[in-house]
């Protein structure tokens, strides 16, 4: 039988989360394949830059927790194709999260307005979810 978790638990599974990164997280917007885990060096070219807002996640519910606030980098850094996405802890240094971005209604774990940067332009994420498995 495969483990299966309460709503319960897996809402606090998701609030850890956040907790864990904690405040003045950083999210990067990266060109190009994800590297295999958050333990790999950040590949790619870093096309956008955000300081997450502080409570910069809902409190989880239903075994899901999403963005809260805005989420904008209001200057690209750099132009190119965003590929996928990494979370950082307030260092910059240390990746927690990574995942796959697509343009709004494309099915990426995080949705940007659009996926075609340009250096200068404002980046806006229009969707970011976490969902617990094991339900």
């Amino acid at each position: 039988m495969a483990i299966q978790l309460s709503t319960t638990v897996r809402n606090a599974m998701l609030d850890q989360i956040e907790s864990t990164i904690g405040t003045s997280s950083i999210l990067k917007i990266i060109s190009g394949s994800a590297p295999a885990d958050c333990s790999v060096g950040t590949t790619g070219t870093v096309l956008a830059t955000l300081n997450l807002p502080s409570d910069w996640l809902a409190a989880a519910a239903s075994g899901a927790k999403s963005k809260s606030g805005t989420w904008q980098d209001a200057s690209a850094d750099a132009a190119g194709t965003a590929g996928y996405y990494r979370v950082f802890d307030s260092s910059g240094v240390t990746c927690h999260l990574q995942g796959t971005v697509t343009a709004t209604g494309g099915g990426g774990d995080l949705t940007l307005d659009n996926t075609n940067i340009a250096a200068g332009q404002l980046v806006t994420i229009t969707s970011f979810t976490l969902n617990a498995g094991n339900a």
